[in-house]
């Protein structure tokens, strides 16, 4: 059986398709033996039912009883094999949501949205003053999801460069010695950035964290750090290709120019559109045998909740390639399901508004600058996304 197990990544025919070898496992069932690009067997569910049951389930964990002999996703070391301790993992999870709910709330996610307009028309501006043609990438979905996170932590932009390449390298899921030394110097910033706030306190959730009593510094710091790296990947990347998705579905493009009101909608459509890495989006590990369609998998196995393969299951959304800025998409599982919903998801679906919102408003005329299939992507990461993204208008 492990002659024949698929390995991981997919090869990916175009940017935003779904792999034909992940299609075509789709449509024979549930669940599927894969072997990891590290050449770990691990279990791929790609079945939208099962994966929204999972993610709601206390079967699966991020950690494992034998951490250091656990199957791997990759070399990163913080997203790629087991996190947290396995006795107490579920306490330090609601621990700490319960820590972070608060600065995510409704009333401060509606302040912030403020901000996060105010940020965007800035990188608007310098957009629309730029020569043509334009790496949307580089000049709008990698700045802003940085912006935004520096202002909710209290992070000096200034120091924008720095921890950006220790994020991209704490990722990269072929490079162990580099991401465990960026993952150092990370948690290091992290640390230097508490006894700042001690020092001088903002209105941030860095210093608020800080004030919190019975929180130490160092779990302030990782937090926070933990928070920076979850705050501009994901939403990076998805500025990134769900642009790409309008330019290439002009007839969507022109529906939000015309119909402003739409774009909220239109949001929980490109997220659930916008292809994930295409071999397990997230990696959990069997607290005890579970069945699924047929088969066992046993407790300490590795688990693929694949969610950009559910989010495209024709089960659950009909004509599931078609990207229509007028389906009711909101039930995606992009962000996660059940008690462990991602908490920023609030937050990164305001940004995506207000991004598009604006970009609709100002650039109704913006193209792709360059062919499709000259775009090249980001193999290295679990997160992936596009590399640049050529436009002009």
């Amino acid at each position: 059986m492990m002659e024949t197990a698929a390995t991981l990544p997919f090869e990916r025919e175009h940017p935003l398709r779904m792999p034909a070898r992940l299609r075509e496992l789709q449509s024979r069932g549930p669940v599927h033996l894969v072997l990891t690009p590290v050449g770990d067997p691990a279990w791929l569910v790609t079945d939208y039912a099962e994966v929204k049951r999972l993610l709601a389930s206390d079967k699966i964990g991020r950690s494992h009883p034998d951490p250091a002999n656990a199957a791997r996703i990759g070399e990163s070391a913080l997203v790629s094999g087991p996190l947290g301790d396995y006795e107490t993992e579920e306490a330090d999870s609601a621990r700490t949501r319960a820590l972070l709910q608060p600065h995510f709330s409704p009333k401060r996610i509606r302040e912030l949205k403020v901000r996060v307009e105010a940020l965007t028309t800035e990188l608007m501006d310098t957009l629309a003053a730029a020569p043509h043609p334009v790496d949307l990438i580089e000049t709008l979905a990698l700045p802003l999801p940085i912006l935004v996170v520096c202002e909710l932590l209290g992070v000096p932009y200034d120091d924008r460069e720095e921890f950006r390449s220790w994020i991209h390298a704490v990722a990269d899921v072929t490079d162990r010695p580099a991401s465990e030394r960026a993952l150092g110097e990370l948690v290091a910033y992290g640390q230097r950035l508490v006894a700042r706030k001690h020092r001088e306190p903002g209105d941030d959730i860095t210093s608020r964290l800080c004030a919190t009593d019975g929180v130490d510094d160092d779990e302030v710091a990782l937090l926070t750090m933990a928070l920076l790296f979850a705050g501009f990947e994901t939403t990076s990347v998805h500025i990134g290709l769900g642009m790409l998705l309008f330019l290439v579905n002009t007839d969507q493009w022109e529906r939000i120019t015309a119909e402003p009101a739409r774009v909220t909608q239109a949001v929980d459509e490109l997220i659930r559109a916008t292809p994930g890495p295409a071999g397990g989006d997230i990696p959990r590990y069997a607290r005890e045998d579970i069945r699924i369609g047929g088969v066992t998998i046993r407790k300490g196995d590795l688990v693929l909740l694949d969610n950009g393969a559910a989010n495209r299951d024709p089960a659950a959304f009909p004509d599931p390639d078609r990207f229509d800025v007028a389906r009711q998409a909101g039930g995606h599982l992009s962000f996660g399901h059940g008690r462990h919903y991602c908490i920023g998801a609030p937050l990164a679906k305001v940004e995506l508004e207000v991004v598009f919102a604006q970009l609709a408003s100002r650039f109704p005329g913006i193209r792709l600058a360059v062919p499709v299939d000259d775009l090249r992507m980001r193999h290295n990461t679990q997160t992936g996304g596009l590399l640049e993204l050529p436009v002009t208008w």
